[in-house]
């Protein structure tokens, strides 16, 4: 399928992909075409070199050592949780906390906000497109209080009923958590509406933001949401680090979530005293060469310009969308007026595993399966789908590829 439109001169993606070491290689003796940016991205050299620099150069604790490369290592790792407070526009480096991913921030507020905050009878409000890491905790922590969950309904297309939120809303609702973008649908979530509609009745809100922060610019205060996570690895960092920003506020209110190391004021054999925001949150070695990679991944995607970043991947989602539908017996799922770039695919009797099989023997990397949603899944009356996700490395040719590669899938099972 020839591109017969050019692609708008927003970004010099050429350049980009040559900052990405991995997408030179060759899978199956294909070019590697990577469309599994929803699991986890890939990391820039900008990345990779902070984390080499750390290890050969400045490998210490923090935080502890009067030594030179203690001293080193903490200025990095201090310098960095002010570069996620501006890339999330937070008020105070002291509403960045430092977690293993968005799974461990959400599981952070319910054992904490959480257990505080919610009694029996009380209801917290999901939405029909959340992830598993948004709903387990929610759950758990509905069974060791009494409280409800209650769900949001979504269209066929794959949006928020905004009105049927209004109603689900009571004087018993203490929460509303919802996916700034499904992972599943690539839907892009009202979350200033659902904010304001819920502030308006002192509701706290927490936005899952993993799957919006690599492509759109997320301003917290912006948006009045309480709590926001988000995982290093979607957004061009290193795994197994993330941040959740809560409202100084709150977190101030809340109690300790691990103990040890890090977060103590002092101890004694009679009682102990906690450290300051956010050390309070941070127990143990923390893991510092992913924090310094997370902050070089920031300044990297900050450095292209998020807003130039949306712009490309809306024009490449839309490319993406209509070369896809264009396979007879290709259906999408999620087809959201605001929407980022994710699509999910069912092609006519086809196991998505099979899809992403035949696929990969042609170099193209995507994910099958229910992408850890599985009420989603219900609701869409599919086991699972075939997923294919952009970031901004990726080009008009590779989805041309995609398309060519699913055509042959189809003629295979034909």
């Amino acid at each position: 399928m020839a591109s017969i439109v050019s692609a708008p001169k927003t970004l010099d993606v050429a350049a980009i992909r040559e900052d990405f070491p991995i997408l030179r290689q060759r899978v199956h003796g294909k070019p590697l075409v990577y469309l599994d940016n929803a699991a986890t991205t890939q990391k820039p050299r900008a990345v990779l070199d902070a984390l080499q620099r750390y290890y050969a150069e400045e490998n210490a604790n923090v935080h502890r050592g009067v030594h030179s490369l203690s001293g080193r290592a903490t200025d990095a790792y201090d310098a960095a949780r002010e570069d996620m407070r501006r890339f999330l526009n937070a008020a105070d480096a002291k509403e960045i906390v430092f977690v293993r991913g968005t799974t461990e921030g959400i599981n952070l507020v319910a054992e904490t906000w959480g257990r505080v905050n919610v009694r029996a009878g009380d209801e917290i409000v999901l939405t029909e497109m959340e992830h598993h890491s948004n709903i387990v905790p929610w759950q758990i922590l509905c069974e060791a209080t009494g409280a409800t969950l209650r769900v949001v309904p979504i269209t066929d297309a794959g949006e928020l009923r905004l009105d049927q939120f209004e109603r689900l809303l009571t004087d018993r609702t203490r929460l509303v958590a919802l996916a700034h973008v499904s992972n599943v649908l690539g839907t892009i979530n009202p979350v200033a509406d659902v904010v304001r509609i819920a502030k308006a009745r002192g509701i706290t809100v927490l936005v899952d933001g993993a799957q919006a922060v690599a492509h759109m610019p997320v301003d917290v205060r912006a948006l009045g949401c309480d709590f926001y996570v988000f995982s290093g690895h979607k957004v061009f960092g290193p795994t197994g680090v993330g941040i959740l920003y809560g409202r100084r506020a709150l977190l101030e209110a809340m109690p300790v979530y691990q103990a040890g190391g890090g977060m103590i004021g002092r101890v004694s054999w009679e009682r102990t005293t906690y450290a300051d925001l956010p050390y309070k949150y941070e127990a143990g070695t923390p893991n510092i060469a992913g924090v310094i990679g997370l902050a070089a991944a920031l300044d990297y995607v900050t450095g292209i310009g998020l807003d130039r970043i949306a712009a490309y991947e809306h024009d490449l989602c839309a490319y993406a969308t209509a070369a896809l539908t264009a396979v007879p017996g290709l259906r999408l799922t999620g087809t959201a007026r605001e929407k980022a770039s994710v699509l999910s695919l069912v092609l006519g009797d086809i196991h998505p595993h099979d899809i992403g099989t035949i696929l990969d023997r042609d170099g193209i990397a995507i994910r099958a399966g229910h992408h850890c949603c599985q009420p989603l899944m219900a609701r869409l009356g599919v086991p699972a789908t075939a997923r294919a996700s952009l970031a901004f490395y990726n080009t008009r040719e590779e989805i041309d590829a995609l398309a060519a590669s699913l055509e042959r899938a189809r003629e295979v099972f034909e």
